[in-house]
Parts: C-alpha cells; sequence; structure tokens
C-alpha cells in the first residue's frame, strides 16, 4: 500500500514539471504574439497565463464535473488547445516575431488570413473571462450523485426497517366496575284481585342468573387480538427465503422472456421478482446488455 502511494506521488509530480516545462515553451511563443497585436510588456508577459492557465482549469473541471457539464469543460478545453497550438505555430513560421521586427497587428501576408489570426488572438481574453468564470461557477455549484450501498447491504437495510416497531407504550388499566345487583320484591296480588282470581297452582318462575358486569366486560375485551407493541422474536418470525444473485437473474430472465424492451424497467422487474430497488435495477443493466440495449 505504501508503494503503491508512493508511485502515484512520483507519477503526479512528474506530469507537474513537464506541464511546467510544456508551458515554459508556449509561453515564449505567446508572449510575442501578444507583443504583435499591440499588448504592452505587462500584458504581453500575462498573456500565456490567460490561454494556457484556462487549459489548466478546464482540465480540473472534466476531473469533478460530470454528465453535460464535464462535455462542455473538454470542449474548452479542446478549443483552448486549439487556439494556442495555432499561435504557436504562427510562431514558429513568421521569424520576425522573435525579434519583435514584425509590422505591428500583421501576423500572415494573406490579409485574410492575417485577419482571422488577429481576431483569434485577441479574443482569447475574452473567452477566458467568460468561460473561465462559468466553469468556476459550475465546480461551486457542483454536487456529487450519491455512492449507492451494495446490494447486500441494502436488502440487510430494509428488512431492519420492517423488523422495527414501536415502543412499549404503558397502558392504563381501568378500574373494575362493580355490579350493583338488587332483587326487586315480587308483586303480590291485593285486595279484589286476590278474590277474583281463582287459585291455580303456578309455576314459580326462576329468574335467569345475571352474570356480572365485569366478567362480560373481560369476556369483550378478551375477543379482540391485541396487536403487540415489542419486537417480535426471531423464532416467531417466518423465515424469508434469501436468492442469490445468480437465481434472481435466472428467475428474472424467466419473467421478461416475453416483455418489449421499453417495458423492461426495474420497478417492473422489482414487482415481478419481488426484490429490492438495488437489486432490481442490477438486475435491468444486465438483461438490457444481454438484449444488446444501452444500459441506463
Amino acid at each position: 500500500m505504501n508503494l503503491h502511494r508512493k508511485g502515484r506521488t512520483a507519477l503526479v509530480l512528474a506530469l507537474v514539471a513537464v506541464v511546467a516545462m510544456a508551458f515554459r515553451v508556449s509561453w515564449n511563443a505567446l508572449r510575442d504574439i501578444a507583443g504583435a497585436v499591440g499588448a504592452d510588456e505587462t500584458a504581453a508577459t500575462l498573456y500565456p497565463f490567460v490561454v494556457d492557465g484556462l487549459m489548466a482549469l478546464a482540465l480540473i473541471a472534466t476531473l469533478v464535473l460530470a454528465g453535460k457539464d464535464r462535455t462542455f469543460a473538454l470542449r474548452v478545453l479542446g478549443t483552448y488547445t486549439l487556439a494556442s497550438l495555432v499561435l504557436n505555430y504562427v510562431h514558429g513560421l513568421v521569424p520576425e516575431l522573435h525579434g519583435r521586427t514584425v509590422e505591428w497587428g500583421r501576423l500572415a501576408e494573406w490579409d485574410p488570413a492575417n485577419w482571422a489570426l488577429v481576431l483569434l488572438a485577441t479574443s482569447l481574453p475574452v473567452g477566458s473571462i467568460y468561460f473561465g468564470s462559468d466553469l468556476v461557477a459550475k465546480v461551486l455549484h457542483h454536487r456529487p450523485a450519491p455512492i449507492e450501498p451494495p446490494i447486500g447491504n441494502a436488502e440487510e437495510s430494509a428488512e431492519t426497517e420492517m423488523n422495527r416497531s414501536t415502543a412499549d407504550l404503558p397502558v392504563s388499566t381501568p378500574a373494575p366496575i362493580t355490579a350493583n345487583v338488587r332483587e326487586l320484591p315480587r308483586p303480590v296480588a291485593v285486595g279484589f284481585l286476590k278474590s277474583s282470581i281463582p287459585t291455580k297452582s303456578v309455576p314459580s318462575i326462576v329468574p335467569a342468573p345475571v352474570e356480572p358486569i365485569e366478567r362480560r366486560t373481560v369476556a369483550a375485551e378478551s375477543i379482540r387480538p391485541r396487536g403487540a407493541t415489542g419486537r417480535v422474536p426471531d423464532v416467531a418470525r417466518t423465515p424469508r427465503p434469501k436468492r442469490t444473485p445468480d437465481e434472481l437473474l435466472t428467475e428474472a430472465r424467466t419473467a421478461t422472456a416475453n416483455w418489449a424492451d421499453d417495458k423492461l424497467t426495474a420497478e417492473g422487474i422489482r414487482r415481478e421478482v419481488r426484490t429490492s430497488p438495488a437489486r432490481a435495477r442490477t438486475l435491468r443493466d444486465t438483461l438490457r446488455s444481454e438484449r444488446g440495449l444501452q444500459v441506463a
């Protein structure tokens, strides 16, 4: 591990040294070009930093950005690299530029070529301001994409969320209700009613036993199943069969054999084989690659 780190450090230092020497070579040509198009001594000295410095900034932006922003940074890097190459090439073709004896504003004998070269040399500083500011803003506002956990960890986290339960809450038990049963007096025949009614043997009516209210309340409460307030023990839980990635892939191939290409989505595969979203995306990419489609 230590040797690997030392090798990477040595490679970076060597790259920095090569880039610094290449900048020094290009700096001489760009300084003479800037002087030929009207820049003073200070501006001509800073001109190479405007062109080659933006190339370094665009290179760093390509390592940080992603998607369309990275494509934009690559285009800026390619454009300024090509512009620096053209100006270095012109510097090699015109010997008068080395001694700064060339006519001011004259980089080529043919007028259209001279106009194009002067326009290129004078527009590069303005482009550096625009493109450099845009690249810096994109880098500062860039948010890296979240790293998805491995498939195994995602499945474990899903099982952990399913096994969670609410904490035990104290339930207040209501006080028992005492039944206040009073025996009512039996009706007695009084006066003429007693004398007019013929005497017959009337069977005695035995009142039905009254169940205490407390017992009935307990029986009614016992009918409702009480939900578990704590964590369900592992023994009482139904074991969930775990499938290997190969078994999941085989099952997904069988289930989606007759599916159209546009219906081969991660959500459809997840519902069909009943797996986690992360594994469904992996299965979708594998099946799309097997069909020769573009992986999303």
